[in-house]
């Protein structure tokens, strides 16, 4: 993304959970190289997202760092109010943080394994957005961008089946708050990667995984975080999609053209 100018989001206060590592580093990053003012989110990689808010001050930008176990409604909703103390307002929320936790085929799945699941991809977007409407309404507006996944539509497979279907809550989420909250000025929308090169694959995918997907992708390749970036700051700038509410882009390569 370099070299593109967004006026539009110089000084703007968002907060990207999940920004240590991966498609939220990216976007940190992103942001900051735009004069935004990053809530850098972490749980336990400190180091990298240290390096991340660093980044983001060397691009151009501000960052605050803040740290919460997403899965825990209260500290997530802590995170947003941190944000908004430091900065002074909140204009955006990128819901970005999520995880597998494990695979787990669904006939050996638990109710641990549901509740660790659902509370770090579904029930931290709802907390999250809970707790920064009031901050976006006190702002005139902003805008909401939720992470589901290209495993929302094609149920995904090898013991992820449980995260696609968390993602596809999240992927009707998205639907559900864009018409509640348009009202007042806050855009709500999705993006959905296909399969990106990051520490999330790293941890729960293997080499010959990756390969058949990478059979599957009409492109030749993997992605790459820098892939999605283009995708959040579209969605981000009013004046780029200021028509566009409810809906997910797909960032695959072609994989899946829903």
């Amino acid at each position: 993304m370099t070299g593109i100018v967004l006026p539009e989001l110089k000084n703007k206060s968002v907060l990207i959970t999940g920004a240590s590592t991966g498609i939220g580093a990216a976007l940190a990053k992103a942001f900051g190289a735009q004069g935004a003012m990053v809530g850098v989110h972490y749980n336990s990689s400190q180091g990298p997202a240290e390096a991340v808010a660093e980044a983001v001050e060397a691009a151009g930008g501000k960052a605050h760092l803040v740290r919460a176990d997403a899965s825990k409604s209260g500290e997530i909703a802590r995170a947003v109010e941190d944000t908004a103390t430091a900065f002074g307002r909140l204009d955006g929320l990128i819901n970005n943080a999520g995880g597998m936790v494990a695979r787990l085929a669904y006939a050996e799945m638990t109710d641990a394994h549901y509740d660790a699941v659902m509370d770090l991809n579904g029930r931290s977007v709802l907390a999250a957005t809970r707790a920064a409407i009031p901050h976006l309404k006190s702002a005139g507006g902003g805008f909401v961008i939720n992470t589901t996944s290209i495993a929302a539509r094609n149920g995904a497979s090898g013991g992820a089946g449980l995260y696609g279907s968390s993602k596809a809550f999240i992927a009707n989420v998205t639907r559900g708050m864009a018409k509640e909250f348009i009202p007042f000025g806050i855009r709500v929308n999705a993006v959905a990667p296909g399969v990106i090169e990051t520490p999330f694959h790293e941890r729960y995918s293997t080499e010959a995984q990756l390969k058949a997907q990478l059979a599957t992708v009409p492109q030749g390749r993997l992605g790459v975080a820098e892939d999605c970036v283009g995708a959040y700051l579209f969605l981000a700038c009013k004046s780029l999609s200021g028509y566009i509410i409810g809906q997910t882009i797909e960032v695959n390569g072609g994989m899946l053209m829903p």
